[in-house]
């Protein structure tokens, strides 16, 4: 068994076994056989080679949540990046632990958002250290945690209060490759409908800190004996059947408090395709991505009227489906107006209105076959040096390339709740979806069915794509609502509440749709709870952090 410890990190003796915890007196403390350890002692040491072991916990962390997000999408590991995480860091040094944070964090980091070099290698490597900057505190924080009794529950605390952070500061904040996103449709994505991806993440850390709270007490239990021995197989067995238990409960959950279903809504996609993939222009040749989508709706047209399709209620294209504004040029307006009298159904028409003094919105416009453009929204959530420069002034004198964004988008404030061919649709525009708030505003504002038009343009077959429609699964669920997304270039998708796909369109072709979705009518606990749950968790992680630094100096007083 292990004792407590003191705040002393000494290395072992070369070829040693690891120091003993001792009293502030130097006293060698008894093992306690009696019981399994509550805690993981300060001072802990994982055998002769702890710095090895731990820097290899550090990297299989972040290769495991790596390789547990889309495109690889093996969820399983998710649990097994938290323990692996923990691992690493509980039992030595914060600043230590900071380091080995950092480490599995770039690990996860630096691949996961590769595809961000269409801005520049440069681009691509910030982003992925001002990511990682994120999971020092963590690890501090864990290590400190980790001293307390209950030190899973912290540590998956800790997990829920970084990500939260990190979805908000700085410039909006950038919540890519979360633990909640590498379960689009697993057990634990049920969590969502009580408390939001914040509440999957929890589960997740707290199954995964559950099994390494297990392998640590059956590792006691066989180097010792007599009733602590039994007491710690005990302790094992019960950390298994939690984790077990937290899995089983993530089946059910979305059952409690389930919106019911509404009317049939039939729903034409078209993604248009866009020329020049993969070039550092937002929609390649704007005139030829215009004419590519109004080509679709044409198109679809003609299927329906084959009877390939069954006549939708409304056809859905993506954002930037013309990047020339309708309203200042007459050839886009008239494009977009033939299309609706075409299909002979409302639109919702993604698009750029630009004002006067240069700037533009990002915005979905549903456009009515005879009376034209009507309700829009205007996305809230904007990219930084992709459709806006933050101190525009500053950083192009030192990056040219950024001049290539010559106007700036300006964000939108009000939710996405559209009302189209007689449904209310909860939209929110390709990075919107990544942030809790703005799908839950349009549904809380009566959306019935969640709809994402996006531009992935750029990022066709680099695994983007099919991280944001995990997230939108995931969205799903926590809304307990069909969702759509309608993409220039791919990936398209048609959404059940469950989290699963009935549809999934091809990468960077031209592609047309027709689904049939059950609008709902209520909302989910999750959505009625909003933030709460998150601030919750939060308070709980930062909480016990506090705690351990108090009993720390409590101690140290006392010896």
């Amino acid at each position: 068994m292990v004792a407590e410890n003191t705040e002393k990190d000494s290395a072992p003796a070369p070829g040693g076994p690891a120091p003993d915890a001792a009293e502030a007196g130097g006293a060698p403390l008894r093992p306690d056989r009696r019981r399994p350890p509550a805690t993981i002692p300060a001072g802990h040491r994982w055998g002769r080679y702890d710095l090895l072991w731990r820097f290899a916990a550090a990297v299989g962390s972040g290769l495991a949540q790596l390789l547990a997000l889309p495109p690889y999408g093996w969820w399983w590991l998710g649990p097994v990046s938290a323990a692996l995480f923990a691992f690493a860091v509980m039992g030595t040094r914060p600043r230590r632990a900071a380091w080995l944070g950092l480490l599995a964090a770039a690990t996860l980091m630096v691949p996961l958002v590769s595809w961000q070099d269409i801005f520049g290698v440069d681009v691509w490597l910030v982003i992925a250290a001002a990511e990682s900057v994120y999971f020092l505190p963590m690890a501090i924080g864990l290590t400190l945690a980790a001293r307390l009794p209950l030190w899973p529950v912290w540590t998956a605390a800790l997990w829920v209060a970084q990500e939260a952070v990190r979805a908000r500061w700085p410039l909006g904040g950038f919540p890519w490759g979360k633990l909640a996103f590498a379960q689009p449709d697993t057990p634990f994505v049920g969590y969502a409908a009580l408390g939001s991806s914040p509440l999957v993440t929890f589960a997740v850390a707290l199954t995964g800190a559950l099994l390494l709270w297990s392998v640590l007490r059956a590792a006691a239990a066989l180097r010792g004996g007599g009733p602590g021995r039994t007491r710690a197989l005990g302790a094992a067995a019960v950390g298994l059947a939690a984790s077990a238990a937290i899995v089983a409960g993530g089946t059910l959950a979305p059952a409690v408090g389930r919106p019911s279903e509404g009317e049939t809504v039939t729903v034409g996609l078209v993604q248009g395709n866009v020329p020049n993939v993969g070039e550092m222009t937002v929609t390649g040749e704007r005139m030829q991505v215009l004419r590519n989508h109004a080509d679709g709706v044409h198109d679809l047209a003609d299927a329906v009227e084959a009877g390939e399709y069954p006549r939708p209620d409304m056809v859905l294209l993506p954002e930037n489906a013309t990047d020339i504004d309708p309203y200042r040029d007459p050839e886009a307006e008239r494009l977009i107006s033939e299309a609706a009298d075409d299909i002979g159904v409302p639109l919702l028409w993604g698009m750029s209105r630009f004002n006067d003094d240069g700037t533009r919105y990002v915005q979905s416009v549903v456009w009515d076959p005879e009376t034209g453009p009507g309700e829009r929204y205007v996305k809230r959530f904007l990219v930084p040096f992709g459709e806006y420069i933050p101190y525009r002034d500053f950083f192009v004198r030192f990056v040219a390339r950024l001049e290539q964004v010559s106007s700036d988008a300006v964000p939108g404030t009000e939710p996405g709740a559209l009302d189209v061919a007689g449904t209310t649709l909860a939209v929110g525009i390709c990075f919107d979806v990544a942030f809790d708030q703005p799908v839950r505003e349009a549904v809380a504002e009566g959306g019935r069915i969640i709809v994402i038009p996006t531009n992935n343009a750029n990022y066709n077959f680099t695994g983007q794509s099919n991280q944001q429609l995990a997230i939108t699964q995931l969205r799903a669920v926590e809304h307990g609502r069909p969702a759509v997304v309608v993409s220039t270039s791919g990936i398209s998708a048609v959404v059940n509440p469950d989290g699963t796909t009935s549809y999934t369109s091809p990468e960077a072709e031209p592609d047309i749709h027709v689904a049939e979705l059950t609008a709902v009518e209520g909302t989910t606990v999750a959505t009625k709870l909003g933030a709460v749950p998150e601030a919750v968790l939060s308070a709980l992680g930062l909480g016990a952090v506090v705690a351990a630094v108090i009993a720390g100096r409590r101690a140290r007083r006392g010896a």
